[in-house]
Protein backbone atom coordinates (compact mmCIF):
# COMPACT_ATOMS: atom_id res chain seq x y z
CA UNK A 1 0.00 0.00 0.00
CA UNK A 2 1.64 3.23 -1.14
CA UNK A 3 1.87 6.45 0.85
CA UNK A 4 -0.84 8.19 -1.20
CA UNK A 5 -3.40 5.54 -0.33
CA UNK A 6 -2.34 5.51 3.33
CA UNK A 7 -2.72 9.29 3.46
CA UNK A 8 -6.16 9.10 1.90
CA UNK A 9 -7.24 6.40 4.36
CA UNK A 10 -5.83 8.40 7.26
CA UNK A 11 -7.98 11.38 6.29
CA UNK A 12 -11.01 9.09 5.90
CA UNK A 13 -10.30 7.59 9.29
CA UNK A 14 -10.26 11.02 10.92
CA UNK A 15 -13.52 11.91 9.17
CA UNK A 16 -15.04 8.63 10.33
CA UNK A 17 -13.80 9.43 13.83
CA UNK A 18 -15.47 12.82 13.67
CA UNK A 19 -18.76 11.20 12.68
CA UNK A 20 -18.39 8.55 15.36
CA UNK A 21 -17.54 11.21 17.94
CA UNK A 22 -20.71 13.09 17.01
CA UNK A 23 -22.84 9.98 17.50
CA UNK A 24 -21.12 9.23 20.81
CA UNK A 25 -21.63 12.85 21.89
CA UNK A 26 -25.38 12.60 21.34
CA UNK A 27 -25.51 9.32 23.27
CA UNK A 28 -23.38 10.73 26.09
CA UNK A 29 -25.54 13.84 26.41
CA UNK A 30 -28.80 11.90 26.43
CA UNK A 31 -27.74 8.90 28.55
CA UNK A 32 -24.56 9.76 30.41
CA UNK A 33 -25.27 13.17 31.89
CA UNK A 34 -27.88 11.91 34.37
CA UNK A 35 -25.46 9.65 36.31
CA UNK A 36 -22.80 12.39 36.22
CA UNK A 37 -25.24 14.89 37.77
CA UNK A 38 -26.12 12.32 40.45
CA UNK A 39 -22.42 11.80 41.24
CA UNK A 40 -21.80 15.54 41.51
CA UNK A 41 -24.81 15.91 43.80
CA UNK A 42 -23.47 13.12 46.03
CA UNK A 43 -20.03 14.72 46.19
CA UNK A 44 -21.48 18.17 46.89
CA UNK A 45 -23.67 16.85 49.70
CA UNK A 46 -20.68 15.45 51.58
CA UNK A 47 -18.12 18.12 50.74
CA UNK A 48 -17.15 21.06 52.88
CA UNK A 49 -16.24 23.84 50.47
CA UNK A 50 -14.13 26.74 51.54
CA UNK A 51 -15.90 30.06 51.75
CA UNK A 52 -15.76 31.98 48.51
CA UNK A 53 -14.87 28.94 46.42
CA UNK A 54 -16.19 29.09 42.88
CA UNK A 55 -16.23 26.70 39.95
CA UNK A 56 -13.71 27.57 37.27
CA UNK A 57 -16.02 26.10 34.63
CA UNK A 58 -19.77 25.92 35.16
CA UNK A 59 -21.61 22.64 35.00
CA UNK A 60 -23.67 23.85 32.02
CA UNK A 61 -20.48 24.52 30.03
CA UNK A 62 -18.99 21.18 31.07
CA UNK A 63 -22.07 19.27 29.89
CA UNK A 64 -22.30 21.06 26.52
CA UNK A 65 -19.22 22.73 25.04
CA UNK A 66 -16.78 20.78 27.21
CA UNK A 67 -18.40 17.45 26.43
CA UNK A 68 -18.60 18.25 22.71
CA UNK A 69 -14.96 19.32 22.52
CA UNK A 70 -13.74 16.25 24.36
CA UNK A 71 -15.78 13.74 22.36
CA UNK A 72 -15.04 15.24 18.94
CA UNK A 73 -11.31 15.66 19.54
CA UNK A 74 -11.14 12.13 20.93
CA UNK A 75 -13.06 10.76 17.94
CA UNK A 76 -10.77 12.42 15.39
CA UNK A 77 -7.62 11.33 17.26
CA UNK A 78 -8.55 7.68 17.68
CA UNK A 79 -9.99 7.66 14.16
CA UNK A 80 -6.60 8.55 12.72
CA UNK A 81 -4.80 5.94 14.83
CA UNK A 82 -7.36 3.25 14.00
CA UNK A 83 -7.11 4.10 10.29
CA UNK A 84 -3.38 3.37 10.41
CA UNK A 85 -4.15 0.06 12.15
CA UNK A 86 -6.67 -0.64 9.37
CA UNK A 87 -3.98 -0.03 6.75
CA UNK A 88 -1.70 -2.51 8.48
CA UNK A 89 -4.44 -5.13 8.97
CA UNK A 90 -5.90 -5.01 5.44
CA UNK A 91 -4.93 -8.22 3.66
CA UNK A 92 -2.95 -9.56 6.63
CA UNK A 93 -5.74 -11.08 8.74
CA UNK A 94 -7.48 -13.11 6.07
CA UNK A 95 -9.28 -12.48 2.83
CA UNK A 96 -11.48 -9.71 4.17
CA UNK A 97 -12.56 -6.71 2.17
CA UNK A 98 -12.37 -3.10 3.39
CA UNK A 99 -15.73 -3.16 5.19
CA UNK A 100 -15.03 -6.40 7.08
CA UNK A 101 -11.49 -5.29 7.94
CA UNK A 102 -12.80 -1.95 9.22
CA UNK A 103 -15.39 -3.74 11.36
CA UNK A 104 -12.75 -6.09 12.80
CA UNK A 105 -10.39 -3.17 13.46
CA UNK A 106 -13.12 -1.27 15.31
CA UNK A 107 -14.07 -4.37 17.32
CA UNK A 108 -10.45 -5.02 18.26
CA UNK A 109 -10.02 -1.39 19.33
CA UNK A 110 -13.18 -1.49 21.46
CA UNK A 111 -12.08 -4.69 23.18
CA UNK A 112 -8.40 -3.91 23.76
CA UNK A 113 -8.48 -0.15 24.32
CA UNK A 114 -11.63 0.02 26.42
CA UNK A 115 -13.47 -3.12 27.44
CA UNK A 116 -10.57 -5.24 28.73
CA UNK A 117 -8.95 -2.37 30.71
CA UNK A 118 -12.39 -1.42 32.04
CA UNK A 119 -12.81 -4.90 33.55
CA UNK A 120 -9.80 -4.19 35.80
CA UNK A 121 -10.29 -0.46 36.27
CA UNK A 122 -13.99 0.31 35.73
CA UNK A 123 -15.02 3.88 35.04
CA UNK A 124 -16.00 6.04 37.99
CA UNK A 125 -18.05 9.22 37.79
CA UNK A 126 -16.21 12.54 37.96
CA UNK A 127 -16.02 14.20 41.38
CA UNK A 128 -16.08 10.75 42.98
CA UNK A 129 -13.02 9.34 44.71
CA UNK A 130 -9.90 10.66 46.36
CA UNK A 131 -8.33 13.39 44.16
CA UNK A 132 -4.91 12.61 45.67
CA UNK A 133 -4.84 9.22 43.92
CA UNK A 134 -6.12 10.29 40.51
CA UNK A 135 -2.60 10.37 39.06
CA UNK A 136 -1.83 6.82 40.18
CA UNK A 137 -5.18 5.55 38.93
CA UNK A 138 -4.65 7.20 35.53
CA UNK A 139 -1.20 5.60 35.20
CA UNK A 140 -2.60 2.18 36.08
CA UNK A 141 -5.43 2.52 33.56
CA UNK A 142 -3.09 3.47 30.71
CA UNK A 143 -0.73 0.69 31.73
CA UNK A 144 -3.62 -1.76 31.43
CA UNK A 145 -4.45 -0.36 27.96
CA UNK A 146 -0.84 -0.81 26.85
CA UNK A 147 -0.74 -4.38 28.18
CA UNK A 148 -4.07 -5.21 26.54
CA UNK A 149 -2.95 -3.93 23.12
CA UNK A 150 0.44 -5.64 23.41
CA UNK A 151 -1.04 -8.97 24.47
CA UNK A 152 -3.65 -8.81 21.70
CA UNK A 153 -0.91 -8.17 19.13
CA UNK A 154 1.12 -11.10 20.44
CA UNK A 155 -1.99 -13.30 20.35
CA UNK A 156 -2.56 -12.43 16.67
CA UNK A 157 1.07 -13.23 15.87
CA UNK A 158 0.76 -16.52 17.75
CA UNK A 159 -2.38 -17.43 15.83
CA UNK A 160 -0.69 -16.74 12.50
CA UNK A 161 2.31 -18.80 13.56
CA UNK A 162 0.18 -21.79 14.55
CA UNK A 163 -2.28 -21.61 11.64
CA UNK A 164 -0.23 -23.56 9.04
CA UNK A 165 0.13 -26.61 11.31
CA UNK A 166 -2.95 -26.36 13.55
CA UNK A 167 -5.49 -24.94 11.10
CA UNK A 168 -7.17 -21.54 11.34
CA UNK A 169 -9.86 -22.56 13.86
CA UNK A 170 -7.57 -24.34 16.32
CA UNK A 171 -4.93 -21.63 16.02
CA UNK A 172 -7.52 -18.92 16.69
CA UNK A 173 -8.87 -20.74 19.74
CA UNK A 174 -5.34 -21.27 21.10
CA UNK A 175 -4.40 -17.62 20.52
CA UNK A 176 -7.63 -16.42 22.14
CA UNK A 177 -7.07 -18.67 25.15
CA UNK A 178 -3.51 -17.40 25.51
CA UNK A 179 -4.76 -13.81 25.39
CA UNK A 180 -7.39 -14.43 28.07
CA UNK A 181 -4.87 -16.22 30.31
CA UNK A 182 -2.29 -13.43 29.94
CA UNK A 183 -4.85 -10.68 30.57
CA UNK A 184 -6.16 -12.52 33.62
CA UNK A 185 -2.62 -12.81 35.01
CA UNK A 186 -2.04 -9.08 34.43
CA UNK A 187 -5.28 -8.23 36.25
CA UNK A 188 -4.27 -10.36 39.22
CA UNK A 189 -0.78 -8.84 39.44
CA UNK A 190 -1.73 -5.17 38.98
CA UNK A 191 -3.00 -3.30 42.07
CA UNK A 192 -6.64 -2.46 42.54
CA UNK A 193 -7.78 0.95 41.44
CA UNK A 194 -11.25 1.00 42.99
CA UNK A 195 -11.74 4.33 44.73
CA UNK A 196 -15.51 4.70 44.96
CA UNK A 197 -16.42 6.17 48.36
CA UNK A 198 -18.48 4.14 50.78
CA UNK A 199 -22.13 5.00 50.60
CA UNK A 200 -22.18 6.01 46.95
CA UNK A 201 -25.49 4.80 45.42
CA UNK A 202 -24.90 1.51 43.62
CA UNK A 203 -27.64 2.30 41.09
CA UNK A 204 -25.97 5.56 40.04
CA UNK A 205 -22.59 3.83 39.74
CA UNK A 206 -24.07 1.01 37.65
CA UNK A 207 -25.89 3.45 35.36
CA UNK A 208 -22.73 5.50 34.87
CA UNK A 209 -20.65 2.45 33.95
CA UNK A 210 -23.33 1.17 31.57
CA UNK A 211 -23.45 4.61 29.94
CA UNK A 212 -19.66 4.61 29.65
CA UNK A 213 -19.72 1.23 27.89
CA UNK A 214 -22.54 2.45 25.65
CA UNK A 215 -20.62 5.57 24.61
CA UNK A 216 -17.61 3.52 23.55
CA UNK A 217 -19.80 0.92 21.83
CA UNK A 218 -21.58 3.63 19.82
CA UNK A 219 -18.28 5.32 18.98
CA UNK A 220 -16.56 2.20 17.65
CA UNK A 221 -19.63 0.81 15.91
CA UNK A 222 -20.24 4.00 13.96
CA UNK A 223 -16.53 4.34 13.27
CA UNK A 224 -16.28 0.82 11.86
CA UNK A 225 -19.27 1.36 9.59
CA UNK A 226 -18.12 4.76 8.34
CA UNK A 227 -14.50 3.74 7.83
CA UNK A 228 -15.55 0.62 5.90
CA UNK A 229 -17.72 2.70 3.58
CA UNK A 230 -15.14 5.44 3.04
CA UNK A 231 -12.22 3.04 2.66
CA UNK A 232 -14.10 0.99 0.11
CA UNK A 233 -14.65 4.10 -2.00
CA UNK A 234 -10.90 4.73 -1.95
CA UNK A 235 -9.73 1.16 -2.52
CA UNK A 236 -12.31 -0.41 -4.83
CA UNK A 237 -11.83 2.01 -7.78
CA UNK A 238 -8.10 1.37 -7.58
CA UNK A 239 -8.70 -2.37 -7.58
CA UNK A 240 -10.98 -2.01 -10.60
CA UNK A 241 -8.36 0.07 -12.41
CA UNK A 242 -5.71 -2.56 -11.65
CA UNK A 243 -7.91 -5.33 -13.04
CA UNK A 244 -8.66 -3.29 -16.16
CA UNK A 245 -4.97 -2.59 -16.70
CA UNK A 246 -4.16 -6.27 -16.34
CA UNK A 247 -6.79 -7.21 -18.92
CA UNK A 248 -5.60 -4.67 -21.46
CA UNK A 249 -1.90 -5.42 -20.98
Amino acid sequence: MNSTVVRALLVRGMLAGLGAGTAALIFAYLVGEGPVDAAIAFESAGAHHEAGGEELVSRSVQSTAGLATGMLVFGVAVGGIAALAFCFALGRIGRFGPRATAALTALAAFLTVYLVPMLKYPASPPAVGNPDTIGDRTVLFFLMIALSVLLATLAVLLGRRLAPSWGNWNASVAAGGAFVAAVTLAMVVLPSGDNVPRGFPATDLWEFRLASIGIQAVLWTVFGLLLGYLAERVLEPRAAESRASALTA
